[in-house]
């Protein structure tokens, strides 16, 4: 007898009661407003970005690494970045305070909700209910595939972290 018990239903309601796929919907809108409010934030702080709290943590060489990208790039950039976890939500601040053509931005802005969030939330989904069902199975698997995950995460960030120890050595 399974502990979890997952339906293969799909058009059940999902979220407050609302199906799995209007809550999609719902979500890739959220993310497109959140963009928008994004630029017009950055447009009107401009210069004032470098001075903000955000500003400071991010650091102004990084935001000048950002400006480089979408001044070379313009809109082209707002939607690479939605690919590109670190720039995800730094860039769309930073293509207001260049002030890139805001027709141009929405359309950016809108592909990249439209292409990202779908595989996002779906990819997400479906391995967060994969590995629910491996674990109603074989709960001994599961935990297995739980600790591979964590320690290739763990894995991942030792060996960036190294590497630019190694890099920032070199330049020195």
């Amino acid at each position: 007898m399974a502990l979890i018990a997952i339906s293969d239903d799909y058009t059940r309601p999902f979220w407050l009661g609302l199906p799995y796929w209007l809550v999609g919907v719902v979500l890739i809108i959220a993310l497109f407003g959140a963009f928008q409010a994004y630029y017009w934030i950055g447009r009107k702080l401009g210069e004032k970005l470098y001075e903000s709290r955000i500003g400071v943590k991010v650091g102004r060489e990084r935001i000048r690494k950002v400006e480089h990208v979408v001044e070379k790039w313009g809109a082209l950039a707002v939607y690479g970045c939605f690919w590109v976890p670190g720039l995800r939500h730094t860039l769309p601040w930073v293509a207001g305070a260049l002030r890139v053509s805001y027709p141009w931005y929405v359309v950016a802005s809108a592909l990249g909700c439209l292409t990202w969030a779908p595989l996002w939330w779906f990819g997400l989904y479906a391995a967060v209910w994969g590995w629910l069902r491996l674990a109603a199975e074989s709960p001994v698997a599961a935990g297995t595939v739980a600790v591979v995950v964590v320690a290739a995460v763990v894995g991942f960030v030792v060996w960036r972290r190294r590497r630019k120890r190694a890099e920032k050595a070199l330049a020195a």
